[in-house]
């Protein structure tokens, strides 16, 4: 049997937030990782289309043939790469990839680096499927993000797991430093799966894409975030040519394919840019709003928060975290993650914020919180 797997602590914030809007109360959400915009007016459109139209059945496992042009080419105009487009297959949201990738490049007893703080799914993931995953504590030193030196102070890695932007800091890895980790890699046969889900949100900061690189690492991400369609669970992974044959038989017999009205909105929301990027406007407004009035609460320890929709926060001078998300939600409406979620160690000593909603519920959440701490 694996070991246990524990719980996503940010659902049970939801469902306290839940409980009190059912009460009639006021939440103002900052613990949900999610878009609160939906998917591109244009990409709406399509699925319409396609509900009229067409009997949607199944599609080939690794999507329609007309999608992984589209993002391959999507790759090319944010980071000037070439992608074999053979190399792309589509999949059930960035989760979906993430449990084929582990299935495909790994055996059960496999050592898999996960940083802390990081995205715990990764870790349960790993745990499900049989396999170790190995901390990889990261701080404020290296902007919370793994570096060559931490890879060389673990023993006997099968591969390891890195998140740039990052959840719950999001933090940017430089692309030196990106590159530096592909390479060290490369040379110690460590496969290195990028998680990319939050690219396309960033403020300033360069990002760049592990397959800028190499085309050993396996890269992931989804139309989640960017693309503002978290519900509709499509997602990608670039691959090793080595690991194309072993997905598609995975995907063909846990999957059958990814859902088919969901591709076809996919493949028109790549064309809406224009829109994505005023959400990405707003979540920088967003951000600079939090920026500027956490320190007010006496939050002034905060990750550098280069990209993504999250601040990571230390709040161990104002108590446990878990104590504080629950005593905001209660006296203030105010509903944040505890930190425990991503680090098991640490995380009673921070909390996460997440800025996706609207400017004005950042406002608020400010005010509320200010007024609590005077």
């Amino acid at each position: 049997m694996p070991a246990p797997i524990t719980p996503f602590y940010v659902m049970e914030v939801m469902a306290a937030a839940q409980r009190r809007e059912q009460a009639g109360k006021r939440v103002l959400h900052l613990e949900v990782g999610q878009p609160s915009t939906g998917a591109p007016a244009a990409a709406v459109r399509r699925a319409h289309e396609m509900l009229e139209g067409s009997p949607l059945g199944y599609t080939p496992s690794r999507g329609i043939p007309e999608l992984a042009p589209a993002i391959a080419q999507h790759l090319h105009s944010m980071y000037d790469v070439e992608v074999d487009d053979t190399r792309i297959a589509i999949t059930q949201g960035a989760s979906g990839a993430m449990t084929l990738a582990l299935l495909a490049a790994f055996e059960p007893g496999a050592r898999i680096g996960v940083p802390e703080p990081g995205y715990p799914c990764y870790r349960n993931m790993v745990l499900a499927l049989h396999m170790v995953p190995v901390p990889i504590k990261v701080d404020a030193s290296t902007r919370y993000q793994p570096t060559v030196e931490h890879l060389q102070r673990v023993a006997n890695l099968d591969g390891v797991i890195v998140a740039s932007p990052s959840n719950p800091t999001g933090t940017v890895m430089a692309p030196n430093d990106l590159a530096s980790l592909v390479a060290w890699c490369d040379e110690n046969d460590v496969r290195l799966i990028s998680d990319e889900i939050y690219h396309g949100l960033t403020y300033g900061a360069e990002v760049a894409t592990a397959s800028a690189f190499s085309s050993n690492p396996i890269v992931i991400n989804s139309f989640s975030k960017y693309f503002s369609m978290t519900g509709w669970r499509i997602g990608w992974m670039v691959l090793p040519k080595s690991l194309c044959g072993a997905v598609d038989r995975l995907a063909q017999n846990l999957v059958i394919c990814p859902t088919a009205l969901s591709q076809h909105v996919a493949l028109a929301a790549l064309e809406c840019k224009t829109e994505l990027d005023q959400h990405v406007a707003r979540y920088n407004q967003n951000r600079n709003v939090l920026l500027e009035g956490l320190p007010r609460v006496g939050l002034t320890d905060i990750a550098p928060t280069d990209g993504a929709f999250y601040l990571w926060a230390r709040c161990s001078h104002l108590g446990s975290s878990v104590e504080l998300a629950a005593e905001w939600l209660d006296s203030c409406g105010v509903a944040v993650t505890p930190g425990i979620d991503f680090d098991p160690v640490d995380g009673h000593d921070f909390l996460r914020f997440s800025y996706s909603g609207s400017t004005e519920t950042m406002y608020d959440a400010v005010e509320q919180l200010t007024s609590w701490a005077r």
